[in-house]
């Protein structure tokens, strides 16, 4: 079927041609973001979401284009899951730490997103209402648009690959992630790097898991207290 211009936003809700719609895409959205929770992007396909909900296939193209209308659709449901509700600060930092630490719950609740491939303008009504709310929270930052934008960008590209360390954690890498700690204490002890030995610390301070949030929110903290103070000419 030959793909339609433009994004599923800009699309009608339904089709003209053919039978009428009995369906939503709320609803073809709802399904597939069951399947994916219950068995990650891969369980998402326009067939399967079709076979869910009791018809036929071709029935979908009433609604979406392609599978990427399915992930724009799933994609913004789930941001709709971000409270945006909380009140700011005025300190950029510490609100836009506090969004990215809202941001990784919802990425933990559903381990696909962090797997959804990346396109900078994947942003539907519930996206654009979370980038009104971060760059608001810039606002007292002395920072063009755009570079705004880009901490946006790198600060949610960050919250997904926390967010995928997490979920591999706890799927019984834990293990793993302890021997090769170990692994790095026992090399750096030998005397040859002494700047990683430095770096390392203790054997306590080296773990990365003995507590995720507190790392995922030093990390956060420091990196955009480095991007809000970056040179604005930049």
């Amino acid at each position: 079927m030959a793909q339609e211009h433009g994004t599923v936003w800009t699309r009608p809700e339904r089709g003209t041609r053919g039978p009428a719609a009995v369906h939503s895409r709320a609803e073809l959205t709802a399904v597939a973001i069951g399947l994916a929770d219950q068995g990650g992007l891969a369980a998402v396909s326009t067939r399967q979401v079709a076979r869910t909900l009791g018809t036929g296939q071709a029935s979908l193209y009433r609604y979406i284009s392609s599978r990427d209308d399915l992930l724009d659709l799933m994609t913004d449901a789930v941001t709709g899951e971000v409270d945006l509700d909380v009140r700011l600060s005025g300190d950029p930092v510490k609100d836009l730490v506090a969004l990215a630490s809202r941001t990784k719950a919802v990425h933990l609740r559903h381990p696909w997103l962090p797997d959804v491939p990346p396109e900078p303008l994947r942003l539907g009504p519930r996206g654009l209402d979370y980038l009104e709310y971060a760059l608001r929270a810039m606002a007292p930052a002395p920072l063009p648009g755009r570079a705004k934008t880009e901490i946006v960008g790198l600060m949610n590209a960050l919250v997904a690959q926390f967010a995928r360390t997490e979920l591999q954690l706890g799927h019984g890498n834990a293990s793993r992630q302890k021997a090769q700690t170990a692994y790095l204490s026992e090399a750096a002890a030998q005397g040859k790097h002494p700047h990683v030995a430095a770096a390392l610390g203790t054997p306590t301070e080296a773990d990365p898991a003995q507590d995720p949030q507190a790392l995922f929110e030093r990390t956060m903290h420091r990196v955009l207290s480095g991007l809000l103070a970056s040179d604005p000419s930049w």
